[in-house]
């Protein structure tokens, strides 16, 4: 682990005791490679996925998007080369019968020291079955990867939104793959949820759009808080790319796990494999989505690849903004003594953006906290919180990232110490306070969210 002191376990305890992430069906023993996540992790997961569109559709003039279906024709995964290639080799133990992928274990099961089967490939897509009889003439798939979905709607989107090249579909939606060994939390699961973009260009622009897009995915986690100590980028050799790369750059971070720096986020040019695959299949020939280039010339476009998960993005965030401080923080206006947890979450991405207390449950503090409550609601997630003192609640509110906390006190009312109609606001990472008036807060959170 690149220079950090925290953790999977530690994330793991926060996610359940704060509700960012829950075991799946705890109640009933969990299902491996399967979780919940809850109301902190949800808000965190839409703000990971509202910055990807932000950055990568919104603000640019080359990319639209899709919500494709998560089962489709079968036929995709057959053209495409999943059903062939997409598998893994696995291994059972002859005494418990426990299964692992090929590699990560030696000679004996890890579990009870059994002998282990020579290994075997094992198709990671989750099979299912599309109407009432579940025979060979309905089954189907979950899609393992939503890139599938871009390339056979390609002609469809590129006529009805009159593309030329150079341009980019984006899609965010849930993939499914049946993983032998799932683990590390959220790192590995069998259930996730990616954020793909697939940047069609002429095959001569590919080698610098390729470039160009591991510099834009790397500047975008670098601008939501990793660290540049735990992100690196990683160019695969030619033994390591899959069947349809011509060159590939993973993203990687200093995960806590074994072996360290893992993958994060790939980038990869797929040339045009995809859409002459689906052409031979769809059509009858390679060609069949081939455009013209400045010469007129017929061509099929080249793809390049950023493709990430949420899920995984999440971990990362967390991991990086964890901070446990031994004996606590001291400031002019605040002091705490014993351990904090502070979770320095860019506020672009923090579940919840401001918090409003009212210094006590007297009716007349909380009537004014919860109008100022309403009115933030409108345009960020806010948190209100009345129980517990003042300084439990400040750390409450550190623990899940907050970045602001907007006190509602007397002197809001009466004006005695300072100006009437203000609130003091506290900033999680300085636990310095500034008083702004209530008719300005929209302004002042907003001016801080730049």
């Amino acid at each position: 682990m690149a220079g950090k002191n925290v953790g999977i376990e530690q994330i793991v305890n926060l996610s359940k005791r704060r509700g960012f992430v829950f075991p799946s069906a705890e109640i009933y023993g969990g299902l491996g490679g399967f979780w919940d996540w809850g109301p902190l992790g949800v808000l965190l997961k839409n703000n990971i996925k509202r910055e990807f569109w932000k950055a990568f559709v919104q603000q640019r003039d080359d990319v639209v998007g899709l919500d494709g279906s998560i089962i489709t024709n079968p036929k995709v995964w057959e053209a495409s080369g999943h059903v062939v290639n997409f598998n893994d080799a696995m291994v059972e133990c002859t005494k418990c019968h426990h299964r692992f992928k090929a590699g990560e274990v030696k000679k004996t099961c890890p579990d009870c020291g059994g002998k282990l089967l020579p290994p075997r490939q094992f198709n990671t897509m989750f099979k299912t079955f599309v109407g009432p009889a579940e025979d060979t003439a309905n089954a189907a798939y979950l899609r393992p990867e939503t890139a599938q979905n871009i390339f056979v709607n390609f002609e469809a989107v590129a006529e009805t939104m009159r593309l030329k090249l150079p341009f980019g579909i984006a899609q965010v939606g849930k993939a499914f793959r049946n993983e032998i060994t799932p683990g590390n939390f959220v790192f590995r699961s069998r259930e996730f949820e990616q954020m793909e973009l697939e940047y069609f260009v002429f095959p001569d622009d590919a080698p610098q759009a390729f470039h160009q897009w591991v510099t834009v995915c790397h500047q975008w986690f670098r601008r939501l808080g990793l660290s540049a100590n735990h992100l690196r980028e990683h160019r695969y050799q030619p033994d390591e790319l899959a069947h349809y790369s011509r060159a590939t750059t993973d993203l990687e971070y200093a995960f806590p796990i074994e072996g360290g720096w893992a993958e994060l986020m790939g980038i990869a040019d797929r040339t045009d494999f995809d859409l002459r695959r689906h052409g031979r299949v769809a059509r009858g020939r390679d060609d069949a989505f081939a455009v013209a280039d400045a010469s007129g010339k017929k061509v099929v476009p080249y793809v390049i690849e950023p493709s990430m998960g949420v899920d995984r993005a999440a971990l990362a965030f967390l991991l990086d903004a964890y901070q446990a401080i031994a004996g606590g923080r001291t400031t002019t206006t605040e002091s705490i003594k014993e351990e904090e947890v502070v979770l320095k979450l860019d506020p672009r991405l923090a579940p919840y953006t401001v918090a409003v207390l009212p210094l006590s449950r007297k009716p007349e503090l909380q009537k004014v906290a919860l109008e100022v409550a309403a009115t933030l609601r409108q345009q960020w997630s806010v948190s209100y919180d009345e129980t517990g003192s003042i300084g439990k609640r400040y750390r409450r509110q550190d623990e899940i990232g907050t970045p602001w906390c907007v006190t509602v006190d007397f002197d809001t009312l009466e004006g005695a110490k300072r100006p009437k109609g203000t609130v003091t606001v506290r900033d999680r990472d300085s636990m310095e306070q500034e008083n702004v008036a209530v008719e300005e807060l929209e302004a002042y959170v907003g001016e801080k969210l730049k």
